[in-house]
């Protein structure tokens, strides 16, 4: 489908929903899920003036961010995302290493990057660069030279994020071991603490004041609405919350919208079947609290968990985070406050499923 096309369907889809969502001032705006970059400026500056058509306003202090992957944006695109008020870029970079590029199939290439991060430099503007560690033949010598051209060009924000494939998958095979991941992560944390960066999420490194509004919105339980194809959504409708998504595919998404051209909902999952949305219980809503909460350096609150889930649910929770800590996997390092360990962010997952809780385990 042709984006102009893409876009109307967004746009069509706003127009359905807006009635479900609260108007006013937008603290974020996140446009990704693909590379937005890649289609003209001209259509992403036609979102953000359909938003504020229907009461959804930004303001300067609001957090406007574009997915872009390298060779993907001129000064003219610059110059005109910047007019519409975009004010963060998410740089898909990777790495440095063309030969690892080319193995997870990405377009572009080392001195692309390298072209894209100085026109942003010379913009003066806030963005953050991806890192992807744990790829197959990748040494620590060779993560070592990435991050240390990252420091180079040292960007306020920082998102290193393991290679994550199915098992069977290509990519699986000559990854580094499981040992040598650890060892990834580590100089990771290590390099990025030294140069003055905050890791504010297991997969986020931040200088003072730019950690990501956005992404924060997903560890707090607050709600988020996300427009056109495959995205998710989050309110607090129901006793837990209710979560619902698009479709996946373009044909689908497309005939829903269609369908519903001429109607308008007050409740944004009105017009999607069962399969595309879930109200969840209260089992799923303390998993998700518990995974989002030690995701981040603030940690886990006793009183935070006590006051959303009972006093029973947490006497139920704190016996499981006190043998995590006999592990040395969380710590409590705070008056009823626990967060992982630098061996517990390496072992989150073991520390996850753990924290995961089935129908009628809750007293």
């Amino acid at each position: 489908m042709p984006p102009d096309q893409y876009v109307q369907l967004l746009i069509e889809e706003l127009r359905q929903k807006h009635h479900a969502f609260p108007k006013g001032h937008l603290d974020t705006v996140y446009f990704g899920g693909g590379t937005p970059s890649l289609i003209s400026a001209e259509l992403i500056v036609s979102i953000l003036n359909e938003l504020a058509n229907h009461g959804f306003t930004t303001r300067p202090q609001t957090e406007i961010t574009i997915e872009i992957n390298p060779a993907t944006v001129d000064p003219k695109k610059m110059e005109l995302y910047l007019k519409a008020g975009i004010n963060r870029f998410s740089v898909g970079a990777q790495s440095f290493d063309d030969r690892l590029l080319k193995m997870v199939h990405r377009e572009h290439n080392a001195e692309q990057t390298r072209d894209t991060l100085r026109l942003l430099q010379s913009y003066k503007v806030n963005y953050s660069f991806d890192v992807l560690f744990a790829l197959p033949h990748q040494t620590l010598d060779g993560l070592k030279k990435d991050l240390d051209e990252v420091l180079i060009f040292d960007p306020p924000h920082v998102s290193p994020y393991c290679l994550t494939v199915p098992e069977g998958h290509v990519l699986t095979k000559n990854r580094p071991l499981e040992d040598e991941q650890v060892e990834m992560f580590d100089l990771i944390s290590n390099t990025l603490s030294k140069a003055q960066y905050h890791r504010y999420e297991i997969s986020n490194f931040a200088k003072p004041g730019f950690e990501s509004k956005h992404n924060s919105l997903y560890w707090d339980n607050s709600q988020y609405w996300g427009l056109g194809l495959s995205s998710h959504s989050y309110m607090h409708e129901g006793p837990w919350g209710l979560r619902f998504w698009n479709a996946s595919s373009i044909g689908a998404y497309a005939e829903q919208i269609q369908k519903n051209r001429e109607q308008k909902f007050h409740s944004a999952a009105a017009n999607l079947p069962s399969e595309q949305q879930e109200f969840l219980q209260k089992h799923q809503a303390l998993t998700d609290f518990c995974h989002t909460s030690l995701r981040r350096a603030v940690g886990l609150h006793e009183s935070e968990l006590k006051a959303r889930f009972s006093e029973p649910v947490l006497s139920q929770v704190v016996p499981q985070l006190k043998l995590f800590a006999e592990q040395g996997l969380v710590e409590n390092y705070a008056q009823n406050q626990w967060r992982l360990t630098e061996e517990g962010l390496v072992l989150s997952n073991q520390v996850f499923a753990g924290l995961t809780y089935l129908e009628g385990e809750l007293r």
